[in-house]
């Protein structure tokens, strides 16, 4: 089963021509070992400007403006957080792809009714003071899925 953006997504008035009401992509976490070093290609090569850097989930995370989205880099700052352990079981690249949605708890809904497995049956505060959730890889081609508004 192909994943559908209509499944996480209500239309309304079973309409889908209002570009607004669609998930486009927010961000691309990478995963990577070293943060200083990761960012100078973002920086020096392509030139863009990093946010100052946040901690979440034992990360160290910096958020770089790419066009309409963001390029979000993760290092792990603790052994056992998450990044960390994505790091020592795949190394380093592309930890998740998240989608913005225009109601994350329709979204999730919508998810759970069409027998996808959450991570997070609720939403909780990530980087950035944003309301997040995210969609189990093996619910979705092995890609881990973040939803936010």
């Amino acid at each position: 089963m192909l994943f559908s953006c209509s499944l996480i997504l209500p239309r309304p008035f079973g309409r889908r021509d209002r570009l607004a009401d669609r998930p486009r992509i927010a961000h691309v976490g990478i995963a990577v070992p070293d943060l200083d070093a990761a960012l100078a290609f973002y920086r020096d090569v392509l030139d863009l400007t990093p946010h100052a850097p946040e901690v979440a989930d034992g990360a160290a995370i910096v958020s770089l403006p790419f066009g309409d989205s963001e390029v979000e880099l993760l290092a792990p700052l603790e052994p056992e957080s998450p990044i960390a352990r994505f790091l020592d079981r795949r190394g380093p690249g592309i930890h998740h792809i998240c989608y913005r949605v225009s109601n994350l708890d329709q979204a999730l809904d919508a998810c759970r009714t069409a027998g996808y497995r959450l991570i997070d049956e609720t939403p909780r505060i990530g980087a950035g003071g944003r309301r997040i959730a995210f969609v189990h890889p093996k619910a979705t081609a092995g890609i881990l899925l973040e939803l936010t508004e």
